[in-house]
């Protein structure tokens, strides 16, 4: 009788245990895309001043 108790006490904790990996796992993803996100929409910006730094630095590979 008692092996069936703790077998049963082991399979809640597994499943308890496996809810909390997956809740983590998945914050952690909502994270990563809300991340990329802010990068994407921040690629242009970052695209012009690095041209506009480089262009003034660099002028012989604008042709002017």
């Amino acid at each position: 009788m008692i092996y069936m108790a703790l077998a049963a006490m082991m399979y809640v904790c597994g499943f308890v245990f496996l809810y909390g990996v997956v809740r983590l796992a998945v914050r952690h993803g909502i994270e990563d895309i809300g991340a990329r996100r802010q990068r994407a929409a921040e690629a242009p910006e970052q695209a012009r001043l690095r041209e506009r730094t480089l262009v003034p630095e660099n002028a012989f590979l604008a042709g002017s």
